[in-house]
């Protein structure tokens, strides 16, 4: 059995939302993970439709309180925690009051997409971070699932580097085909900055779209996995750039699923 730790960040989980893919292979693998022996943290920003009262969240006092900083300005970091029903999994969940609390995922009554989309993943991205600094727990694996989290394995390669709770962590993209066409404005690169971290680290962002959220994960993270779907023309174009540097990541699907995960983050970690 693996005593390894896995950190999993991700855009949503069931039951508590599912608009993607992501939400199910989240509810899924973690626990999967956890039954052969492994240590889980699950984080996921706590979107402003997900039902407090139903899901049973609460606040945990001694890990808000943080102000990150997003460019110029600095955000208070909320932290609340659920339970997933019928599963020994807790989930802890990054808000704050003007990024998470619309009614909304990504996109407005109007279908209209949020403006600061770019800095609730920059904000969640960081977030997790410090809350695990806070939490005092080291992981073996941080797993990033979407494009939201794309910036955290950049952050493990550069800030967070030499900080004892990270140092040995190893990086997993998981990229989904959720792409989708808004760019993002104002200087994205101010805002994703961090200590140690130059222009030249994140020009992938220069395109302010989806694609520089990818590119960033795929540059930094350690294994990079391409989910099981149909992918766009644009992005598939991606992977192939990007597999003439290094290898994409292979999982089986199915009932190979877990052990060819519980096999990758073995070799990562060893």
């Amino acid at each position: 059995m693996s005593k390894l730790r896995i950190l999993y960040a991700a855009t949503e989980i069931n039951p508590f939302l599912q608009t993607t893919k992501v939400a199910e292979f989240l509810r899924m693998l973690p626990q999967g993970m956890q039954e052969m022996g492994m240590e889980i943290r699950i984080f996921v920003p706590r979107f402003g439709i997900i039902n407090e009262r139903k899901n049973r969240l609460h606040e945990v006092v001694r890990l808000s309180g943080i102000n990150i900083a997003v460019g110029e300005e600095e955000k208070p970091l909320i932290i609340k925690v659920a339970s997933i029903p019928n599963a020994k999994l807790q989930v802890y969940f990054i808000d704050n009051e003007d990024y998470f609390h619309r009614k909304s995922v990504l996109v407005d009554k109007n279908d209209k997409f949020h403006a600061d989309n770019d800095e609730r993943a920059i904000f969640f991205c960081k977030g997790v971070l410090e809350t695990v600094k806070k939490l005092g727990w080291a992981p073996d694996i941080v797993h990033c699932n979407d494009w939201m989290t794309g910036l955290i394995p950049m952050y493990l390669k550069t800030t967070y580097k030499k900080d004892p709770i990270f140092k040995d962590a190893k990086s997993v993209f998981t990229v989904y085909n959720n792409e989708f066409s808004h760019k993002f404005e104002g200087d994205i690169i101010e805002k994703a900055k961090m200590l140690d971290i130059d222009d030249e680290m994140l020009a992938a962002l220069k395109s302010a779209d989806f694609g520089g959220f990818i590119k960033v994960g795929m540059e930094y993270a350690d294994s990079v996995v391409k989910s099981d779907e149909d992918f766009s023309d644009n992005l598939n174009a991606l992977f192939t750039e990007y597999s003439l540097k290094r290898q994409i990541g292979q999982v089986g699907t199915g009932e190979n699923l877990l052990s060819s995960y519980y096999t990758l983050y073995n070799e990562l970690a060893n």
